[in-house]
């Protein structure tokens, strides 16, 4: 079964499981850089039925992208009054140019997509430089053993997600992309809510 099929019937489930108190508590986290600044372009790859928009501020250009349309129907009515454009596209194939965000929003699609270090290659072509992604994601580390789920993996990955992606590996498919922070959020710090930065030419 293709991710597109799986999420397409994972849709209408999708929010009551991720749609959690503690999991809130971290979008908001993550997207609350954005209030910082003044008009951007802000790119949500893999934005699923909308959990991160009522964080937005209001402020900014949007593009929330998904592989599904189940999910974009979903997302759509989350929208409400802020300035968003719904594409359905693919993270690791993305339909814009180079350049073309000033934030990238990767939220629990880089360990979801089958090639986490060509969604992450992507997101960094379509950032401008001195551009920032916002990740939050569960990521194993260079190694840690993590027998369970790693050998659960293969299967879970052609359900839902990937439970053996190691953040440092994906990083390493991206030169000119830096580390702000990297913070441990969620069971013991399998999930990481992490910034980087796209180093100026």
């Amino acid at each position: 079964m293709s991710l597109k099929t799986s999420y397409r019937f994972i849709a209408p489930f999708y929010d009551a499981v991720l749609d959690r108190g503690i999991a809130a508590n971290i979008r908001r986290r993550s997207l609350s850089s954005l209030v910082q600044h003044e008009r951007k372009h802000v790119l949500l790859s893999g934005a699923g039925t909308g959990l991160d928009f009522p964080f937005l501020p209001p402020h900014h250009d949007y593009t929330a992208l998904d592989l599904t349309g189940a999910m974009l129907a979903r997302a759509r009515p989350r929208a409400g009054n802020l300035h968003m454009q719904m594409v359905q596209g693919d993270s690791m194939a993305l339909p814009f140019a180079d350049a073309s965000f000033d934030y990238v929003v990767l939220h629990l699609i880089v360990a979801v997509v089958p090639q986490p270090q060509r969604c992450m290659v992507e997101s960094a072509r379509v950032l401008k430089p001195g551009g920032h992604i916002l990740l939050f994601d569960k990521f194993l580390r260079r190694g840690e053993r993590a027998w369970l789920r790693r050998s659960l993996s293969p299967l879970s990955g052609q359900l839902a997600t990937r439970l053996d992606v190691v953040f440092e590996d994906v990083l390493e498919a991206v030169p000119g992309m830096y580390v702000i922070s990297d913070q441990p959020v969620l069971a013991r710090g399998w999930f990481r809510l992490i910034e980087l930065h796209k180093e100026k030419a």
